[in-house]
């Protein structure tokens, strides 16, 4: 392993907090990483890192030297891209992460015109509900829905979405349709929890131009999009969701859109991604290529 390739697989330790993660999202053996860092703490005459049963951590001049690893592997990757054609033809893995129906509903019916403008990029798309550690999980961008949280991420912002509450007619027909925000709180609401967060168990309206948050009844919490949607199919409750995830079901009737008199808070759609390594040409790229897809898509 040469010099550079040791500073990059040492960076990612010191991100993840684990030889093993790092070593899988470089894609090698998890002796060769070892091997790696013994050679450079040798060839340096210091430690870097302190190994727990738990975690790495870097050592004092681990840390000193972490701070100027992330330096120079952002200029050489930045003088790269300028002394060679990659920012035009990038090459190489792009490992991205997004909700299931953003990968199956906009992206991938998309990504073959992306496939053919970038014909070198090999492309790993892996989509659920769960918020992945993207520097830990070694993962070049994610596609979010919701207020970014994450300090340590850089967002761009993608779209923002209408969302709407709405119920299966077989709901509706044993429990009464709603006609005023205040109803909600004798109405059964499917409960969605993500993570670790507490379920989420209000519907949110917005009354007088303020948000409000209305707490509902509720006997189903679920942790998937599709079983949130799938349980609103089966007649168990009211959900709420962006309108384009459920279009077809509104149009052919097996949902019913409820309380239109009142919009309700739109759901901001970004893309995330580390901010400790320069943008690199491919994810650039693609980032570029998500904002005018979404932006063709959902018009301000």
């Amino acid at each position: 392993m040469d010099r550079f390739d040791a500073m990059t697989l040492f960076v990612r330790i010191v991100e993840s907090g684990s030889f093993t993660r790092a070593a899988n999202a470089l894609e090698i053996p998890r002796a060769t990483a070892t091997l790696a860092i013994q050679q450079l703490e040798s060839r340096l005459g210091v430690r870097l890192l302190a190994r727990t049963t738990r975690k790495v951590r870097p050592t004092p001049e681990g840390e000193a030297y972490f701070e100027r690893c992330v330096q120079l592997l952002a200029e050489l990757e930045e003088a790269e891209a300028v002394l060679k054609p990659v920012a035009d033809n990038p090459r190489g893995v792009l490992r991205i992460e997004m909700h299931g129906t953003h990968a199956s509903r906009l992206v991938l019916p998309n990504l073959y015109a992306f496939h053919q403008r970038y014909p070198h990029l090999e492309i790993v798309l892996t989509t659920g509900d769960r918020r992945v550690d993207l520097v830990g999980e070694g993962i070049d961008c994610a596609v979010r829905s919701g207020t970014p949280q994450d300090s340590t991420l850089v967002s761009r912002h993608l779209a923002t979405l209408e969302q709407v509450i709405c119920a299966s007619p077989a709901y509706l027909e044993r429990m009464g349709t709603p006609t005023a925000p205040e109803d909600l709180a004798r109405h059964h609401g499917i409960r969605f929890v993500s993570g670790f967060n507490a379920p989420d168990t209000t519907l949110d309206l917005i009354v007088e131009g303020e948000a409000r948050f209305f707490p509902t009844e509720g006997w189903l919490t679920v942790n998937d999009a599709e079983s949130y949607l799938a349980a609103a199919l089966a007649g168990f409750g009211l959900i709420q969701l962006p309108r384009f995830r459920l279009e077809s079901e509104l149009a052919d009737g097996r949902l019913v859109s409820l309380l239109e008199a009142w919009a309700k808070p739109a759901m901001p759609v970004n893309v995330v991604y580390p901010q400790r390594r320069q943008l690199s040409p491919r994810v650039r790229v693609f980032v570029d290529w998500l904002a005018a897809l979404y932006a063709e898509r959902f018009p301000a």
